[in-house]
């Protein structure tokens, strides 16, 4: 079984290919440190803007980097 599992929960949009929950076929990251460093931490409402500028090219360098499309996924985790 391959799952899609999507992390978007703080200052980091992640994406990775897991298959059989043990082998790790992709893992993909764009964090927003360097941004939000000028704060002193998260800001939440710019976190959430980054998250959805970055969640399409995320899945998509995932899914490629373990060979699959979106048809060769069994199971989506958010």
């Amino acid at each position: 079984m391959k799952i899609l599992a999507i992390e978007s929960s703080c200052d980091e949009t992640a994406a990775a290919v897991v298959e059989d929950g043990r082998k790790v076929l992709s893992s993909i990251i764009a964090s927003q440190v360097e941004e939000h460093k000028i704060y002193g931490g998260v800001v939440p409402e710019i976190a959430s803007r980054r998250h959805c500028e970055a969640i399409d090219g995320v899945v998509t360098s995932a899914l490629a980097e373990a060979g699959l499309t979106l048809d060769g996924v069994d199971a989506v985790a958010v």
